[in-house]
């Protein structure tokens, strides 16, 4: 459920966030090719202005003829007359000036030759058209703080929003995913209510079945009685401990991990050795980790078995415990039969069977890796499994 959840609340999450995004991207887009497109439209205006009034003088009106004195509103620009690459006059057609250095940046340009250059308009002091003998230069520097202005206030925006969206998010996700929690509830219950009913009449049945005398006849059939019944009680206790960790919470200590995980590890070397397997720990000392014992004990457990029953004869069993500077690891390699393509997430589900009839053959039922999926979940840790080179590894990582 938490996983359901936790996918619900990134799809909503990632969706408005990719919105909001592209409403902030588009608004500064067209605030930069506004200035842009103005800047532009000033220095061809200024040039095409000249150029008339040097062509066809008796033509203009007086306003035209007397270009000297033309003022642009907003922006500070400045035309340059030009004679041989020599700077003749430079005339502002401002109201106020910044203190730009038209002449050195006039000398700048002649250097590198004619043409127009509208530069980055968020860091670049100014623009220029320079064709033959007049030069246009356009002081920038009010349009980059204009530019930057917006695109702070925009990043401003954003965080808020994310705030907003955050809030929104989790509040869809709830209203989203109440019928599924509520039919998850309802059949965490179920299954836990069935299993507690289920055991009255277990134990009677196995009682009665060590109650009734054995003889030739029948003793095949009482055998059957008390070798499927202990299979069901396995089972059902298998429900009720995955029931209880769903649905309660557990007790958080400081526990040493390095001890708990080299206790279970000598703990399941008898194990290994019937089944002529080692198991080699490489466990690194004192690492401290908040955890329930209890359950972290039976999650190495789970892993551990697991790794037993699916590794090959004479095989080594690899335990190694370590940490790095954000998280915990540990992880527990075997050599044997590896997890099928596509199998690597669902062998964590529950009452999923990768080899069906030998699961059947050895009483198991698929909940093992499910209950140490669900113990890992608990801890805010991640587990996952995969095979390569004849090696599966389960990888369990806790954040510190």
């Amino acid at each position: 459920m938490k996983e359901l959840s936790n996918k619900v609340f990134k799809t909503i999450f990632l969706i408005i966030t990719a919105f909001v995004l592209f409403g902030i991207v588009v608004y500064n887009i067209n605030s930069y090719k506004k200035e842009y497109d103005n800047v532009h439209r000033n220095l061809t205006f200024m040039e095409e202005k000249e150029e008339r009034r040097e062509k066809k003088p008796e033509y203009m009106s007086p306003k035209d003829k007397d270009f000297d004195s033309m003022m642009i509103m907003d922006y500070e620009v400045y035309t340059v007359k030009i004679n041989n690459k020599k700077i003749e006059k430079i005339i502002s057609h401002s109201n106020s000036e910044s203190g730009l250095n038209v002449r050195r940046i006039a000398k700048a340009i002649i250097n590198k030759g004619a043409g127009l250059k509208v530069g980055n308009l968020y860091n670049n002091k100014y623009s220029y058209n320079y064709n033959k003998d007049v030069m246009v230069i356009i002081n920038t520097t009010k349009i980059n703080k204009k530019l930057l202005l917006i695109l702070i206030r925009s990043i401003i925006v954003f965080i808020g929003a994310e705030a907003v969206i955050y809030l929104a998010s989790k509040s869809l996700t709830k209203r989203i995913t109440k019928p599924a929690k509520e039919s998850f509830d309802k059949q965490r219950n179920f299954i836990a209510d069935a299993s507690h009913e289920l055991k009255t009449p277990l134990a009677v049945i196995m009682a009665s079945s060590d109650e009734i005398k054995s003889d030739k006849k029948n003793e095949k059939y009482i055998d059957n009685i008390k070798h499927e019944s202990e299979k069901m009680n396995n089972l059902i206790k298998s429900l009720l401990d995955l029931s209880k960790l769903e649905s309660s919470g557990l007790t958080y200590n400081e526990e040493n991990l390095s001890k708990i995980v080299e206790k279970t590890s000598l703990t399941f070397e008898a194990v290994a050795f019937e089944n002529n397997v080692n198991i080699n720990t490489n466990i690194k000392d004192n690492v401290i980790f908040r955890c329930n014992k209890d359950e972290i004990e039976r999650l190495i457990g789970v892993i551990l078995d697991n790794a037993i029953k699916h590794s090959y004869k004479n095989s080594t069993i690899k335990v190694n415990l370590f940490k790095d500077k954000n998280s915990i690891n540990l992880d527990i390699i075997n050599s044997g039969d590896p997890i099928k393509p596509g199998d690597e997430i669902r062998i964590f589900e529950r009452f999923y069977r990768a080899d069906k009839s030998r699961s059947r053959k050895e009483n198991r039922y698929g909940l093992g890796l499910a209950i140490a999926k669900t113990i890992v979940d608990k801890h805010g840790g991640i587990i996952k499994a995969f095979s390569k080179n004849g090696k599966t590894t389960f990888k369990i990582v806790f954040k510190k």
